[in-house]
């Protein structure tokens, strides 16, 4: 398959199973040189970019471990398993349910909320707020803006990424994310859109701040918090 490549990259955090590391291949032999001199100043020699061999040796256990097919079925099974509670409790989620994560509708979810009001990232927050479930916008916030015209770049779909760490939450886990989910679908009124008062210069949806409306400010105060000190039984 890589022959048809010029180069690759590839993130172990994903499916090797480790906390850290990955690598650069390509092709070419002039260009693996240029890249070898530059990963020295920044990550160390190209025998192990920077990693500890505890990591290296982990990423080589990964790579055996992630194609077993026991394991695979377990994956497709937890990400399946949260995605169809959302759906039979009819919140909006993107269909069908992939490998490694479900995406939330925000769009769907907070039709009151103006896409310049960020609904996605409007929903990931309360979400957090609720619950302590921490996930991610993909939508205007990570859309960026236009260089030429300065305005916000609007994409077609708004969406909060609720992506499944490898081994390390189980289903008793999936069900406390479906729960607090499921509450804030019944009182997605109360979800006010958001003020961002915070933008770097590049890649904003790692370090820009925002604010709720405020209106939000009061209605998270009397609808959400007093719900998020429940749990599922």
């Amino acid at each position: 398959m890589m022959s048809f490549f010029d180069g690759c990259t590839m993130s172990a955090k994903k499916d090797c199973l480790v906390n850290i590391g990955g690598f650069l291949a390509m092709n070419d032999e002039t260009i693996l040189r240029k890249a070898q001199e530059q990963v020295v100043i920044f990550e160390g020699m190209p025998t192990y970019g920077g990693l500890a061999g505890r990591d290296l040796d982990a990423i080589a256990q990964g790579i055996y471990e992630m194609v077993d097919d026991d394991y695979i079925a377990h994956r497709i099974h937890q990400v399946r398993y949260l995605g169809q509670q959302l759906a039979d409790a009819g919140v909006p989620i993107v269909k069908p349910v992939g490998g490694h994560a479900v995406f939330l509708d925000a769009r769907r979810f907070l039709p009151h909320v103006a896409q310049e009001e960020f609904p996605a990232q409007a929903l990931a927050a309360a979400l957090y707020v609720d619950s302590g479930v921490r996930a991610m916008e993909r939508g205007i916030v990570s859309a960026g803006r236009d260089p030429e015209t300065g305005k916000n770049r609007l994409p077609s779909l708004e969406l909060v990424r609720l992506t499944i760490p490898r081994r390390v939450y189980t289903d008793r886990h999936m069900d406390v994310v479906a729960y607090s989910v499921k509450h804030l679908h019944r009182n997605a009124e109360a979800i006010s859109g958001m003020t961002m008062v915070y933008e770097p210069p590049a890649l904003r949806f790692f370090t820009a701040r925002f604010e709720w409306k405020a209106e939000g400010r009061r209605q998270k105060a009397e609808v959400l918090a007093p719900e998020s000190q429940l749990v599922p039984v």
